[in-house]
């Protein structure tokens, strides 16, 4: 995909306490979101996005948390594209593209099978101090 996501129309950006239930909060904003935005929730895409983004606020309210009070969620779209970001402030970056190969296990591998199995893309950020990062999933419409 050569989608800039910095070029993607719709935007909405959800800050939430790191707790279970962010979890629940994240997949219904993204819902809501992308009723407002034309996207159908019968698309193909839409069940295994809400399956992964599920996976990625879990993982951050189970391990980042001591660390990240807060866990932010930025979802995107466009006509062929939609994209979402999980942040927290736990400098661990996970190593995506281990679970693709065998390495990895539970949630994450579940995450890295849908993406690629939807032909999107993932990627860890960084923040600039090092001291938190963003996963962000691109899959297309």
């Amino acid at each position: 995909m050569s989608t800039r996501l910095e070029a993607l129309p719709y935007r909405h950006v959800l800050t939430l306490p790191s707790e279970p239930s962010a979890v629940r909060l994240s997949r219904q904003t993204a819902e809501r979101a992308l009723t407002e935005w034309g996207i159908s929730l019968r698309h193909p895409a839409v069940d295994p996005a809400l399956l992964i983004l599920g996976e990625l606020v879990t993982n951050s309210v189970r391990h980042a948390a001591v660390l990240s009070p807060q866990v932010t969620v930025i979802y995107a779209a466009g006509a062929d594209c939609l994209a979402f970001a999980v942040h927290d402030r736990h400098p661990y970056q996970p190593p995506l593209y281990s679970a693709v190969t065998g390495t990895g296990s539970g949630g994450l591998a579940t995450v890295m099978e849908l993406t690629l199995g939807l032909g999107g893309t993932a990627v860890v950020r960084a923040d600039a101090d090092g001291r938190g990062k963003s996963i962000w999933i691109t899959l297309p419409l």
